[in-house]
């Protein structure tokens, strides 16, 4: 559902009390998070339940699974999810009765009052980078608040609100939410063409990121080794705003080398100028992971915090749900689960996933996900896939869209080169197939956004019941 953002946005402590519709939601949690964290009275549902909501009402919140316009007792503001349709009762009711009505952008928004903010955008890695980022301030001995798209084990959650003044926030460009927020500063890890549904071409959507770093006050970190993210430069300098390069580029201000990929962990050293800041170590594998916690590091130390504890910081950062998740090993075989759902985050996953696996195989279960996206990168999905050894795809997750009979899993099937591919119906049948097909030494990685983040699970519980 789209809402339109309100024209002034208040801050969180003249909003009354808060409903939150699809609170479930990393982005939702987030701000509900914070917004409880500062004395707001907040409720929320969800379809299902979950354990993000147990953790809400641990914290305070009243917590309903199902939706229903009873549920807006006593509410002054609704805030909905992106994905919450137009008939929705919670949202019926809102609009019967003219309550403040808002999207997640707006309740993001209010929760950055008072603060610092830095945010941090780009077509991937944004969570990452992100987590990154508050790792390494934690670690400098900064205590900054922070709103993040994903539970970050290492920091206890997706968010909380910290004692300094500086807020770092994961910026998302799917529905324009990061042209609302107005940062002090900001991060771009990329941009490559995603999205489409909402931006329409290449170029609105690349022109969305011009338009974003127009909103920012003071600095801008970018991705030297991205050229979309470093076609920024010129517009951010031509606004005033202090521009850095960060990367493996010979021209980076803060920059990368010596990088040594080595099972589930990365090294390398980092300078700032020709300054050697040390060698960093990274509990993650990948050179994608490398980069984002360069453009952390510029970040953090263009905020002025120590080096040293920057560095150490980014050390205790072990991954984000569902970004190359470990989740156990039984009967010999490995199994990961990872968000990624476009070709350029495939490519990155896998590629990690190979540096794990080593002369093991890998096996790749991928859930396309939006009818829109397939319909434009299914093709290139597919190809990235190949990189894989055996490569299962499941059904469409169709999310906030309709389906379209054109366009189905045979789509990004019919695309793998070379490897054995087949096609896996429903997640709910995805575990028992994958079980017909695994072997110890197997790395499993299950892909994709919807809810195939439930099959890694289910297949670990089937083999240690063969074992």
């Amino acid at each position: 559902m789209r809402i339109a953002v309100p024209s002034t946005i208040e801050p969180p402590e003249e909003l009354g009390a808060v409903h939150f519709v699809g609170l479930g939601g990393a982005g939702l949690s987030a701000i509900a998070r914070l917004m409880l964290a500062r004395g707001v009275p907040v409720s929320g549902s969800d379809a299902q339940p979950s354990a993000v909501l147990d953790a809400l009402a641990r914290d305070g919140a009243v917590t309903h699974v199902g939706h229903h316009a009873d549920h807006l007792g006593g509410v002054s503001t609704v805030i909905a999810s992106t994905a919450v349709r137009d008939d929705n009762p919670e949202i019926v009711e809102a609009l019967r009765r003219g309550l403040r009505l808002w999207p997640r952008s707006a309740g993001l928004r209010s929760v950055m009052d008072g603060h610092t903010t830095v945010a941090v955008a780009g077509t991937h890695g944004k969570t990452t980078t992100t987590a990154m980022l508050t790792c390494a301030l934690v670690g400098a001995g900064v205590d900054p608040s922070f709103a993040i798209g994903a539970e970050v084990a290492s920091l206890g959650a997706n968010a909380r609100r910290g004692t300094g003044e500086v807020l770092v926030a994961e910026a998302d460009e799917s529905d324009g939410a990061f042209l609302v927020y107005h940062p002090a500063a900001a991060v771009v890890t990329n941009v490559d063409a995603d999205h489409l549904d909402t931006w329409g071409t290449e170029e609105a959507y690349a022109a969305a990121f011009t338009e974003f770093i127009g909103t920012v006050a003071e600095f801008v970190v970018l991705s030297a080794d991205d050229p979309g993210a470093r076609a920024l430069a010129a517009p951010a300098a031509e606004r005033g705003l202090e521009v850095l390069l960060a990367g493996f580029a010979d021209d980076a201000e803060v920059r990368g080398t010596d990088v040594v990929v080595d099972g589930t962990r990365s090294t390398f050293t980092a300078w700032r100028g020709r300054e050697r800041l040390g060698p960093v170590e990274l509990a993650v594998p990948g050179d994608h992971y490398v980069q984002d916690a360069l453009m952390a590091l510029a970040a953090g130390l263009r905020l002025g915090a120590d080096p040293h504890g920057l560095v150490a910081g980014l050390a205790t950062y072990t991954g984000a749900h569902r970004r190359m998740q470990p989740l156990g090993e039984v009967a010999g075989v490995r199994v990961y689960d990872s968000y990624a759902h476009h070709p350029t985050e495939i490519r990155a996953d896998l590629a990690a996933a190979r540096q794990v696996a080593g002369d093991d195989r890998l096996v790749v279960a991928f859930q396309p996900h939006l009818v829109s996206r397939t319909r434009i990168f299914g093709a290139a999905m597919g190809a990235e896939l190949s990189a894989a050894d055996l490569v299962v795809v499941a059904d469409l997750y169709l999310a906030r869209e309709d389906p379209d009979p054109q366009v189905g899993a045979e789509l990004v099937a019919d695309a793998v080169v070379g490897v054995p591919v087949l096609l896996g119906g429903a997640v709910a049948d995805l575990p028992a197939l994958l079980l017909d097909h695994l072997r110890p030494g197997d790395l499993l990685l299950t892909l994709g956004a919807g809810d195939i983040t439930t099959a890694g699970p289910v297949v670990l519980d089937l083999l240690r019941a063969r074992a």
